[in-house]
């Protein structure tokens, strides 16, 4: 590799207007990533990026067989290709697209940290290739829930927080230095030995922040994945759903088939049927399948319902009548003939 060999305008140019553009987005005063402006800035850097990336890729500029001091220091600053892709992919806001975004921005995070872990640029533990599908983190466990399970899952998680303690405060230092020697750097004030150290101390933080993007990355593809799976799961199967029924037109339903005669022959435009007849027509659609028309009481003709109305009143007459005899008989017991006459007339 000749030192120096990407130097050329273009390459160095492309780099800056992607990681000015990423800039613009991250700090930008838009109130929403969504807005059509923050889109375009986001895309166009993605393609300014990702021809830096092509550029670098075909000059063969980084190798793994290679050490960090072989690296010119003004080819330190093309490291940062991936993280800055990956940054700027999660900046896309197509919810359709979520899960393939968040699937390539890991990936560009992985080989950036990847790719200082060869180079021996920080002391970190190397993340999956390729988050785990759910419930796969758990396989080797040997109970779920038991002692053995929940201890080492107390101390992982007892490791993760120091280990983003740590995190936080190293890039805390780092944004600290990084600031401290921004202004000599970019004003072409600054040594080789000053170049090499800023463009390091700026890997080192993105190091920090990739660990940091892939951690929520695979949290929030846990969480889409889970989504996905309940909505296969709700949705009824091929081929099952109710199928559609002819619209129902207008009858009108009887008690019986006398009552059908007298309802048909008033309304010529309608037709009648019994309650027998509607339900056995239902259980031949399918509706009402297995069941049958209620047991009802035999019918009651006019004629015997007069009948019976009669009988009840005689009765009801009868016993009045028995009750009216009974009061005048003990009044009777008890007041004597003439009994309130006191003239003595009658």
């Amino acid at each position: 590799m000749a030192e120096g060999a990407v130097e050329g305008p273009r390459l160095s140019e492309l780099l800056a207007a992607g990681r000015r553009l990423w800039e613009e987005v991250e700090t930008g005063a838009e109130p929403s990533s969504g807005a059509p402006a923050v889109q375009d800035k986001v895309r166009q850097g993605l393609e300014a990026l990702q021809r830096a990336a092509a550029m670098v890729a075909q000059l063969d500029l980084f190798s793994e067989n290679e050490e960090l001091e072989e690296i010119a220091s003004a080819d330190l600053k093309y490291l940062l290709l991936p993280a800055l892709l990956g940054a700027l992919t999660l900046k896309q806001v197509d919810l359709s697209r979520r899960l393939e975004h968040l699937e390539s921005a890991r990936a560009h995070f992985w080989r950036f940290l990847k790719l200082c872990r060869s180079y021996g640029l920080g002391s970190f533990h190397l993340p999956p290739a390729a988050a785990s599908p759910p419930g796969e983190e758990d396989a080797g466990s040997p109970c779920l829930g038991g002692p053995t399970a929940a201890q080492p899952s107390l101390v992982a998680m007892a490791s993760s927080r120091q280990a983003k303690i740590e995190r936080y405060k190293q890039k805390k230092e780092l944004e600290n230095r990084l600031a401290s020697m921004r202004t000599f750097v970019e004003g072409g004030q600054a040594d080789e030995d000053q170049i090499r150290e800023f463009y390091i101390l700026q890997i080192q933080k993105w190091i920090n922040t990739s660990l940091e993007e892939i951690e929520s990355i695979d949290q929030e593809m846990v969480i889409l994945r889970s989504r996905g799976t309940a909505k296969q799961s709700s949705a009824p199967p091929h081929g099952t759903s109710r199928q559609a029924r002819a619209p129902l037109k207008p009858f009108i339903l009887t008690r019986d088939a006398a009552q059908a005669k007298v309802f048909g022959a008033g309304y010529p435009g309608l037709p009648t049927m019994t309650v027998d007849d509607w339900y056995e027509q239902r259980r031949r659609q399918g509706v009402v399948a297995g069941q049958s028309a209620p047991q009802r009481a035999p019918a009651i003709t006019d004629e015997e319902l007069q009948k019976q109305q009669q009988e009840k009143k005689e009765e009801e007459d009868d016993e009045e009548a028995l009750q009216k005899a009974r009061n005048w008989d003990d009044w009777k017991d008890t007041h004597p003939r003439g009994y309130g006459n006191r003239q003595n007339v009658g």
